[in-house]
């Protein structure tokens, strides 16, 4: 089971943490993806990290602005998300799966586990 949290809202060009805990168990194995879901649009993707590797894949939109981690026992994934624009405003969403490949990383339907959601509004 997936937990996010860390959204809120916050003006252009601030900054929001995400995190996206494991409850019960790590992500040792695992590729964690972030999506997001604007009103009245699909799921899009925006991130993903390699646990074990640490190795991270972003969508144009967000390269050089967001950036993912993990912590050290990875229990937890991060999304820093800086120099928010109102076209980031969304609920966001973190997924896992430990069998999936580096070209599947953008297909929602190629992660098992998700998370609740949490919500991003960026307000200029």
């Amino acid at each position: 089971q997936l937990q996010a949290s860390g959204g809120g809202t916050v003006q252009t060009g601030g900054s929001l943490r995400l995190s996206c805990a494991a409850s019960g168990d790590t992500f040792s194995n695992y590729v964690v993806g972030w999506f997001r879901q604007a009103p009245g649009k699909g799921r899009e993707y925006v991130a993903a990290i390699r646990v074990n590797s640490r190795h991270t894949y972003y969508t144009d939109s967000v390269k050089g602005r967001f950036t993912t981690s993990r912590d050290a026992d990875k229990k937890s994934v991060y999304l820093q998300m800086n120099s928010l624009k109102s076209e980031d405003t969304a609920v966001y969403y973190c997924a896992a799966s430990r069998t999936i490949i580096v070209s599947a990383y953008t297909n929602e339907n190629a992660y098992a586990y998700w998370g609740q959601g949490t919500l991003v509004t960026v307000s200029s």
